[in-house]
């Protein structure tokens, strides 16, 4: 046997032997509680595990370094501001809005304390009817869930309110308010005082407007129809006295906006409640154009004041469509003995007199069409005046062009159409502000005027036109027409001994079927010097009815001699 003496040995294991290894047998193991580490032999952490953990904990310190550094550092600026923002509460100090007056110093629409808990006064409104559309309305600031202000200012709907919004407005002022962690006030500094908005005073007179409406009210209630409007206006600089439109709404309902079924019921309401009828609604004129055409037929020498037509009720010509049948014009009634020259023509509203000047009839010569476009346009009928309040719309003159485009299945024109437009009807579509200021030129020789009503701020206006192209002389022919209309014509109700009125009345066929009318009242006074016209209009209803605009307008004279008598007085000549 060989012994291999260089063969390695196997290195004996020296662990020594732990005495609870000795003592531990199966018996024992068995009745160990493991889950409370009974029996488990405890052995060191080693390096490696304690390298990692030590590595992992400068890590994580050197994160909350770094972003301690850039807290207090890097962004600690911001973050402090932040912190003051939770602590001082910057907050407005709501400005009172301007006060709006009427000429004599009446308010019209001022500030109140709010009943509420509302920081900020609430618009208090003229308690009379016949100012929302006028006036208009405001909305209140308003806050987020939070309580914080997005809306933070008394801002103009409508009317006036919006018209001159900023100048009403003035500017808010800002408080600071201390709070603590419990968010309870600890302390209010003033930073900036508010400033209060500008007062606002207006040409209108409010007790005339006053009256108009009621007069308006009264009438549409009482005879059925379906709203009205009315205007006065000075007419030599513009300044209107008087405008008023019904129905209305209720200023402070629109204004807080909490009253949902009030709102709807604007909404839904037949009569058009936000219609304001003195400058955005369009109505038929009829013969309140007729002063107009006289005046151009004068103009033209077609009649003289002495030219008589023999008026008999009615006129008739071919028919375009049958020419075995005659078409016929009827005359609203007849008229005496039918001998009509332009003094009863305009008094008595004699249609058949307006046919044959307008588009001829027999040997009598007409303007034609186009001669009563050009004298109806002279007086920009049909066109916005420019007035300083939103929401004016212009209207329409009939014409051949206007037909062709709005019929255009049957764009000829006829002469029967020359007739309907001779007395205010077919395509004639107007504005109460546009008659005002027409029948103001009328009464100043042809001098237009822009209306206004804003006095202060004062509105700027351009200085009156004159109308050109007519004889000064056929002036007073129509003056003394529209002064027969209320002595012995159509306008006698307002024939009153303390002011002497000119007028021209009007009734227009409106409807399905000509089943509605339109009534209105034209005029200016006094006839001796005028300084005033007016308008009013009442809108749709039946036309059996008998009672029109011409009543409103006594109502209101009446008031103003009850009142205001003043405005009757006929001014002197200025001595040079």
């Amino acid at each position: 046997m060989t012994f291999n003496f260089f063969k390695r040995k196997k290195k004996l294991n020296t662990h020594s032997i732990d005495p609870d290894e000795v003592f531990m047998d199966t018996l024992n193991v068995s009745n160990l509680d493991t889950q409370q580490f009974e029996g488990v032999i405890e052995r060191s952490i080693s390096k490696r595990t304690m390298t990692i953990t030590l590595v992992v904990f400068l890590v994580i310190g050197l994160g909350f370094l770094a972003q301690l550094i850039r807290l207090q550092v890097k962004d600690g600026a911001t973050y402090l501001a932040k912190s003051e923002q939770n602590r001082l509460h910057h907050t407005p100090i709501f400005a009172d809005r301007g006060i709006i007056l009427d000429r004599n110093g009446t308010d019209l629409a001022w500030n109140v304390t709010s009943d509420k808990t509302e920081p900020f006064s609430v618009r208090s409104y003229i308690a009379q009817g016949g100012f929302a559309h006028l006036i208009g309305y405001v909305g209140y600031p308003t806050t987020d869930s939070s309580g914080v202000f997005w809306q933070n200012a008394i801002v103009g709907k409508s009317g006036i309110e919006k018209r001159l919004d900023s100048f009403l407005s003035g500017v808010n002022g800002q408080q600071i308010v201390e709070l603590d962690a419990h968010q309870k006030v600890l302390s209010t500094n003033l930073v900036t005082p508010p400033k209060p908005g500008n007062n606002v005073t207006l040409t209108i007179d409010a007790g005339i407007q006053g009256a108009m409406y009621t007069a308006i009210q009264d009438l549409a209630q009482s005879k059925g129809f379906l709203g009205g409007a009315g205007v006065m206006m000075n007419v030599h600089t513009g300044e209107i006295i008087a405008m008023t439109s019904y129905p209305e709404f209720d200023l402070n309902i629109l204004s807080h906006g909490t009253d949902h079924a009030a709102i709807a019921s604007y909404a839904t309401d037949p009569r058009h409640v936000y219609l304001d009828r003195t400058l955005a609604g369009l109505f038929t004129p009829g013969s309140t154009v007729k002063p107009y055409e006289a005046l151009g037929a004068l103009n033209e020498g077609l009649v003289t004041p002495q030219t008589t037509v023999d008026s008999t009720g009615s006129v008739s010509i071919p028919n375009p469509y049958d020419p075995t049948k005659a078409q016929i014009f009827h005359d609203w009634e007849p008229h005496g003995n039918g001998i009509t020259d332009v003094y009863s023509a305009i008094a008595n509203s004699v249609n058949t007199f307006f046919y044959a000047i307008g588009g001829g009839y027999k040997t009598q010569k007409g303007l034609g069409i186009s001669g009563i476009d050009t004298y109806i346009k002279k007086f920009d009928i049909g066109q916005k005046t420019g007035i300083d309040v939103d929401g004016e719309v212009a209207g329409n003159v009939p014409s051949p062009a206007w037909k062709a485009k709005v019929f255009p299945g049957d764009p000829t024109w006829r002469l029967g159409d020359t007739y309907n437009s001779a007395i205010g009807q077919f395509g004639f579509q107007v504005t109460t502000l546009q008659m005002v200021r027409a029948v103001a030129a009328m009464a100043t020789d042809g001098m237009l005027v822009q209306p206004y009503v804003t006095a202060v701020p004062k509105t700027v206006t351009p200085p009156p036109v004159q109308i050109t192209g007519i004889d000064p002389k056929w002036y007073g022919v129509i003056h003394d027409a529209m002064r027969d209309t209320v002595t012995t014509g159509t306008a006698k109700v307002i024939d009153v001994p303390y002011v002497d009125a000119a007028a021209k009345t009007g009734t227009a066929q409106v409807g399905p079927h000509n089943s509605l009318m339109d009534s209105w009242s034209t005029g200016f006074f006094p006839i001796q010097n005028p300084q005033y016209a007016f308008v009013v209009v009442m809108d749709q209803a039946k036309s059996t009815n008998e009672t029109g605009a011409t009543y409103v307008m006594r109502q209101v004279f009446d008031w103003i001699q009850n009142n205001e008598p003043g405005y009757f007085a006929v001014p002197q000549p200025s001595s040079k």
